[in-house]
């Protein structure tokens, strides 16, 4: 029998066939590559990147085919959204990027070129850390301080899928707990919301690191991450509370003159969280001679002022279905997240009913946003992710949650944004 030596083509196979098994050949050397490479990248981080980029992926192609879909449509957009429309325009004509500015976001990107100098100061509506971050970020780009926008959300989002991450392994005890929680954190009902050019990824990371800090008596860096955090959002500077009940429980919870000062020698660096608050102020007297210049502009500008929650509510409930739409959504928070209360968990319980308390007492100003700041209550996927320890009960959840958010997100895409934001 005649037998081919090694390298010599046999003359049955084709030239095509010799081609396609050599490219082959090349894609399994590519695959091993990049899974010998996935295998070096210490655990969580390709869960934890394969799920930000399967979001953005899935994210950007459905915004892009409802988009696709709604255009010529009569009525589209809505004759009270069609400045908005231009504006996106404007700021990219790429749409998988101009989407992700609406409303608020566009007025973000004017805080961030507004002169820090010269003429005074016209705008104290928003804290101002996240549009001031833009601008060295947006140097580093060319000038282009939209995309610096979108950078920092988005990294923010990584971060927070990070702490989330490590903070949900200190309280839920395992792994497989751990990512379960970043999942219901990505199908929040408005997760969408953590790549837009607003401030949720930002707060939500700085939070989640400030908690995971504070249960590991990092107390320093608690601090300097609260400063930045009550300078994100105003409802930032009473994160303080949530983050002084941990200090106690990890103290047993002890009360007295001498406990005191042993909170104080320890806990002192949860002051930074009212002078980050404090610094904003002094902003406001510095470019507008006014310290209260922020809460007269919310006052003015949209007729937003503290107020009984309770009236709020019921009022809502009593109104048009797309406010009491969104109250019940709140109301749903707070439910899950009293019926998933554990004593040790009592900082975050805290922590969660203040993230929808606080936009409630603003008044019926809020409802249009209202769905936007139910976002910060991260502690509902704690529950869901403990919730959810059986896999039956995972699939049904991640169905769901993902529905609902895929509903809300057509809602921003045609349009309709002023039902999220």
């Amino acid at each position: 029998m005649h037998r081919w030596r090694s390298g010599q083509r046999h003359p049955a196979m084709p030239a095509a066939r010799l081609a396609g098994v050599a490219v082959a050949a090349r894609l399994a050397g590519v695959a091993g590559a990049g899974a010998r490479l996935a295998r070096r990248v210490p655990a969580p981080w390709p869960y934890l990147i394969g799920l930000f980029l399967g979001a953005k992926l899935l994210l950007t192609l459905l915004g892009l085919l409802v988009l696709h879909a709604w255009d010529g449509i009569p009525g589209a957009p809505p004759p009270d959204e069609a400045m908005m429309w231009a504006q996106q325009r404007e700021v990219s004509g790429h749409r998988w990027i101009s989407f992700w500015f609406a409303w608020d976001a566009l007025l973000y990107l004017r805080l961030s070129e507004l002169p820090l100098t010269g003429r005074p100061w016209g705008d104290f509506g928003f804290p101002l850390l996240y549009p001031f971050l833009a601008r060295p970020v947006g140097a580093l780009l060319g000038g282009d301080n939209a995309l610096a926008l979108l950078v920092i959300s988005n990294v923010a989002f990584l971060g927070a899928l990070a702490y989330g991450y490590r903070l949900a392994e200190l309280l839920l005890g395992d792994a497989d707990a751990a990512r379960r929680f970043t999942r219901y954190l990505v199908l929040l009902p408005t997760a969408f919301l953590f790549q837009a050019a607003l401030t949720e990824s930002l707060f939500v990371c700085l939070a989640l690191a400030a908690f995971y800090y504070a249960e590991r008596r990092r107390w320093l860096l608690v601090g300097v991450l609260g400063y930045f955090l009550a300078m994100s959002r105003s409802v930032g500077l009473l994160v303080a509370v949530p983050l002084a009940l941990v200090l106690l429980r990890q103290h047993d919870w002890r009360l007295g003159p001498r406990a005191l000062l042993g909170y104080l020698r320890i806990g002192w660096p949860l002051l930074l969280l009212p002078a980050g608050w404090f610094t904003f102020m002094a902003f406001c007297r510095w470019r507008g001679g006014d310290w209260f210049a922020y809460q007269h502009a919310q006052k003015v500008g949209w007729g937003i002022e503290v107020q009984n929650p309770v009236p709020v509510v019921l009022d809502a409930l009593a109104g048009e279905p797309r406010d009491a739409g969104r109250v019940l959504f709140a109301l749903a928070v707070l439910a899950v997240l009293v019926a998933g209360f554990r004593r040790r968990e009592l900082p975050y319980l805290v922590y969660g009913v203040l993230m929808v308390v606080v936009p409630l007492s603003m008044g019926p100003a809020v409802y249009k946003s209202l769905l936007r700041y139910l976002l910060a209550a991260f502690p509902v996927a704690l529950v869901l992710a403990r919730w959810a320890r059986r896999a039956g009960v995972d699939v049904w959840l991640t169905a769901a949650l993902a529905v609902v958010q895929g509903a809300l997100f057509v809602l921003w895409l045609t349009y309709w944004t002023h039902m999220i934001i």
